[in-house]
């Protein structure tokens, strides 16, 4: 947790710019009766009946400190999704880091022997060498600002019925786009000595040396 904690607090550094990463799922659902379309002074009228269509994965890759983030849109959330998603963080969002301070959960995926399953050892190092890997604690979900970015993109985005992958990516783009426009950030408070009185529970209790 004191990691995190640190690693939020370090200055901007163009050249080592940090990143907070996560995925979540999105339920697809289509309609089984066409909605009603708006009238004048009348709201849309949506059948409550749906159709399941599958789920879709969006991997959150987010810069807190610069107001920017991207989200990808995959079928799976496979180690290979994941490895694929960090290639494109590394050679596309962040091409011109000496270093890339990656910040994200211990999932099982999230591990370097991902990106040797997906790609050839020499390119698997190249990539890897180019990050500097964090990991939230174990239950400490709440300490990655990208976990934050995606409770935004459900409520603002993701809270209708979604019917299709195509939909999916199409409507999380726009949303990016417009977010990224507006460079809005994540103003995080919470630092290392708040964690030492306000969760002093988890610290260990020491005795005294005799």
């Amino acid at each position: 947790m004191e990691e995190t904690l640190n690693v939020y607090h370090r200055p901007y550094d163009e050249r080592r710019p940090m990143i907070c990463f996560d995925e979540a799922t999105k339920q697809l659902v289509k309609h089984v009766a066409d909605p009603i379309s708006q009238k004048p002074g009348q709201p849309e009228i949506i059948d409550y009946e749906y159709e399941r269509n599958g789920t879709g994965n969006l991997f959150m890759l987010n810069e807190p400190l610069t107001g920017r983030r991207m989200v990808l849109v995959t079928d799976r959330r496979t180690a290979v999704d994941y490895a694929k998603a960090i290639r494109y963080l590394v050679d596309e969002m962040c091409p011109n880091a000496e270093k890339i301070v990656l910040v994200h959960d211990n999932l099982n995926t999230h591990k370097p022997a991902s990106l040797y399953e997906a790609f050839p050892p020499v390119e698997a190092r190249r990539i890897l060498d180019k990050l500097e890997i964090h990991y939230t604690p174990k239950h400490g979900s709440w300490l990655n600002m990208a976990e934050i970015e995606l409770s935004v993109l459900g409520r603002q985005c993701l809270d209708q019925r979604i019917p299709d992958m195509t939909v999916l990516a199409k409507e999380v783009a726009a949303w990016t786009r417009d977010r990224n426009e507006k460079q809005i950030r994540v103003d995080w408070q919470f630092t290392t000595a708040d964690a030492r009185v306000k969760l002093k529970r988890l610290y260990p209790v020491l005795e005294p040396i005799k």
